[in-house]
């Protein structure tokens, strides 16, 4: 692994994590589907316009087509979509950390439904996954957690866990910047429809919406998405995503030092063991790609 693309990794992962603190401050002022929605929109227009400048067209392949509307709705109407309504009842932090177990998730997925071999290092991963998150629910369960938040996090993440598994087929073909343009749209138009039968749109204008949405539009919604396709592109979807065992760590510092969230000694535990189990999975997966 190169130099380029550990820095693509580590932006990735600061980007991706800090998503969740910006997306508590909108839903504090503002309809959270109606919201995400414009943000998919205005990042929709912005990278189909740097798309065009690039010289990119719409000319994708079949593969980019059918990945490119998985991943929209996957991941921007469904897992954002049920994060971003969460997160009017739990914290960033806690949001953060059930969405970086998606690779645990992905790597079950595909031993147990597609008979991928994982070595016993992968397993074992898995196994401390299972326990740090345990211990994360345990302790915020007795804290009187959300329930209905936390299982709309829960949610989200497996349809993360879906929109991944498509990203291959999205990041080959090269027009990466037009994809990205386009999952955008679908994601705006699911949330649309969502959002005129379900919210009433109330908005609180404060300077604190406005930064943190367009923070959220350009950083961890256009750029962030970028440089994901472009390191899978690069280095491949099980390398790059060894750079998710950074996520709870970049996610919960996000939101203790913006948001003030505290931690207790559980969480703190069960954030290392999560991030290891992560680390241990990927690694495995590699070995045996290797």
């Amino acid at each position: 692994m190169n130099i380029r693309a550990v820095i693509l990794g580590l932006a990735f992962a600061v980007m991706w994590s800090s998503a969740f603190t910006s997306a508590r401050v909108i839903v504090a002022h503002a309809p959270p589907l109606a919201s995400l929605s414009a943000r998919f929109f205005l990042s929709g227009v912005l990278g189909v316009a740097i798309a065009m400048m690039l010289g990119q067209t719409l000319r994708l392949t079949r593969g980019q087509w059918r990945a490119t509307i998985i991943f929209g709705i996957c991941q921007n109407a469904l897992y954002l979509g049920l994060n971003f309504v969460a997160m009017q009842w739990v914290e960033a932090s806690l949001a953060s950390i059930i969405a970086s177990t998606m690779p645990l998730m992905v790597a079950f997925a595909g031993w147990v439904l597609f008979r991928d071999r994982l070595p016993w290092i992968g397993v074992a991963g898995l196994v401390l996954g299972v326990v740090g998150v345990a211990l994360i629910m345990g302790a915020r369960l007795e804290a009187g957690v959300d329930r209905t938040g936390l299982l709309l996090c829960i949610l989200g993440a497996a349809a993360l866990t879906v929109a991944t598994l498509s990203v291959r087929g999205a990041s080959s073909g090269g027009n990466v910047m037009m994809v990205v343009g386009l999952q955008m749209f679908v994601g705006a138009g699911c949330l649309a429809v969502v959002s005129a039968l379900t919210e009433t749109i109330t908005v609180d204008w404060t300077w604190q919406l406005v930064v943190a949405f367009l923070y959220t539009t350009l950083v961890p919604g256009l750029a962030a998405t970028w440089v994901w396709f472009t390191l899978v592109s690069e280095i491949g979807a099980v390398k790059a995503a060894t750079f998710h065992f950074l996520n709870p760590f970049f996610g919960v510092a996000i939101a203790a030092a913006l948001l003030g969230e505290k931690l207790g000694a559980l969480d703190v535990v069960g954030v290392v063991v999560i991030a290891a189990g992560i680390l241990m999975v990927q690694l495995s997966k590699q070995k045996a790609v290797g």
